[in-house]
């Protein structure tokens, strides 16, 4: 055996030693490298995520603030919101809405219409959409009531706010002359001549019948009107032998009974207001019904100002003698016996209490003008006394009525319910 080199080895140990030492310093490096890399990927990853996250809930565009209207459907989800929301550019990101939605805890978004803008972020969408919104119209079977003096735009109010049915469709439809003509091809007799009154505002003005109908989901509203008119037909038909001796038309007759609606209330008075305006007509006296101008100026008001009877309208029968060119609503039975079977008196004006509803008769312009002074130019001045109390500025007028007779001397207001 030879002499072993002890330095030799020493030293090849030492070296292979140190060797390894450096191998394991850079493999710690390398790793903590490593980890350093995936950490600084993680936190780059999260926070690139969060920022998208926040920014996907701020407002789509701050420099639109137009509204935009959506509707959200009974049962929807908080996908079927966010999905909708997006569908109409409110939202950035319909998941991350969603998923916003959620992770507050949700579950009392309401159904209805709302008005939204791009101004708007997720925290005020979600906010208006716990207030709720208007409410969903849901299509469902009805009872409609039409009620005694109703106007076609009345009526039109009324179905929309019950049906689906529109009120620029019900008033397109009432004029619509094709939909006329296969209701004159259904009811000849009563709606015999309906085309041919010129001035009408809505052809089937007064040929709605006053009644309850049953409205059934979905129907259209040439449907709900053919009902209206067939009933209005039935009526007619009860009183057919009466207007085939009378020597006016039944439009003439719905038209006079449809100012008789509105100018009376019990059967007695309808009955007695016919007579006057029977002799009014007669006389050549127009009938200067406070009603008619209303119909005109296509206004409710309490008070009808000496300009209001100066619009031009054949409607307007304080400047045209005879009738409207049509009826100004839909009347009753009563006012339309009244029409048929007047009371027939000497009377040539009337004026009615406010108060009591007590309606005063007259012959004289002279009788007429006291009753005015009576009941209704004391009431406005009570009336006045009472704004005055208030500390209210604005001051009424002496108000009486219109008459051939006093009309150089007409003051501002005429009222309403004196002829």
């Amino acid at each position: 055996m030879g002499n072993i080199d002890w330095k030799k080895l020493r030293e090849e140990a030492k070296k292979r030693e140190t060797l390894s030492l450096k191998e394991e310093k850079w493999t710690n490096r390398i790793v903590k490298f490593i980890i350093l890399g995936i950490t600084i990927t993680l936190l780059l990853t999260m926070g690139g995520f969060y920022w998208y996250y926040s920014q996907s809930l701020k407002p789509v565009n701050l420099d639109n603030s137009e509204k935009v209207e959506v509707t959200v459907p009974i049962g929807s989800s908080s996908s079927d919101i966010a999905n909708l929301l997006k569908e109409n550019n409110l939202i950035k990101n319909a998941e991350i809405f969603r998923f916003y939605m959620r992770s507050k805890n949700l579950s009392d978004l309401q159904a209805g219409t709302y008005e939204f803008s791009q101004t708007m972020d997720a925290d005020q969408i979600i906010e208006q959409l716990k207030a709720g919104g208007k409410p969903v119209f849901v299509d469902v079977d009805k009872k409609i009531t039409v009620i005694e003096g109703m106007q076609v735009k009345d009526i039109a109010k009324l179905v929309s706010e019950n049906t689906s049915i529109t009120e620029e469709e019900f008033l397109k439809t009432v004029n619509d002359e094709t939909f006329i003509d296969s209701l004159i091809t259904k009811f000849p007799s009563l709606m015999e001549g309906i085309k041919e009154h010129e001035g009408v505002r809505y052809i089937l003005e007064g040929y709605l019948y006053p009644a309850t109908y049953d409205y059934i989901a979905g129907m259209s509203a040439n449907e709900l009107i053919t009902k209206m008119v067939e009933t209005a037909n039935l009526r007619f038909q009860e009183v057919r032998e009466q207007v085939d001796v009378h020597w006016m038309t039944y439009h003439q007759i719905l038209t006079l009974a449809s100012i008789v609606e509105r100018e009376g209330v019990t059967d007695d008075d309808r009955a007695m207001i016919a007579g006057v305006f029977f002799n009014r007509l007669e006389a050549g006296m127009p009938i200067q019904s406070d009603i008619t101008v209303l119909y005109a100026l296509d206004k409710h008001k309490e008070f009808v100002t000496i300009e209001d009877t100066q619009v031009d309208s054949p409607y307007n029968l304080y400047m045209y003698n005879g009738l409207t060119p049509g009826p100004i609503n839909s009347p009753s039975m009563s006012a339309i016996q009244a029409v048929l079977n007047p009371t027939w008196n000497d009377y040539y004006y009337f004026v009615a209490d406010l108060d009591t509803g007590d309606i005063y008769y007259s012959a004289t312009i002279e009788e007429h003008d006291a009753l005015v002074e009576e009941y209704v130019n004391k009431r406005q001045e009570s009336i006045e006394r009472a704004q005055s109390e208030n500390e209210n500025e604005s001051e009424s007028p002496e108000t009486t009525t219109l008459s051939p007779e006093n009309e150089e001397t007409m003051p501002e207001v005429v009222d309403e319910s004196s002829e």
